[in-house]
């Protein structure tokens, strides 16, 4: 069982999410909606995974995700992204995300995502 961060400004998007990593019989152990939040958490939390959303107010998921890679550099990332961000999957891939689930969200496609990430 992981402990996971969720990561997103959409509350519709975290409660998406938290109902298919609870579904999995994973804890969510905490939500953020910036990526200034996600930091914080991320240090307070010391989650096995985090998903986060690329576009959000004040600080980029990309951002902290380079952040937090700095914190921890085996932070486990899952990146969720809207259709037609694909610049900003690769550039999130090359920084040290883990994968990647494009939104609008697919249950299958983000449990396959968080296996194959907790699983390594």
């Amino acid at each position: 069982m992981a402990k996971i961060l969720v990561v997103d400004d959409s509350l519709f998007m975290r409660v998406i999410l938290k109902e298919i990593i609870l579904n999995m019989g994973h804890t969510v152990i905490g939500e953020a909606e910036n990526g200034i939040e996600a930091i914080q958490r991320y240090s307070e939390l010391q989650p096995d995974l985090i998903t986060m959303d690329i576009n959000m107010p004040m600080m980029s998921g990309i951002t902290a995700l380079k952040e937090i890679l700095e914190i921890n550099p085996q932070a486990k990332i899952l990146i969720c992204s809207a259709l037609g961000q694909q610049k900003f999957i690769t550039e999130a891939i090359r920084a040290g995300a883990k994968d990647f689930v494009v939104k609008p969200i697919q249950e299958e496609r983000v449990i396959e995502a968080i296996s194959k990430i907790i699983s390594r």
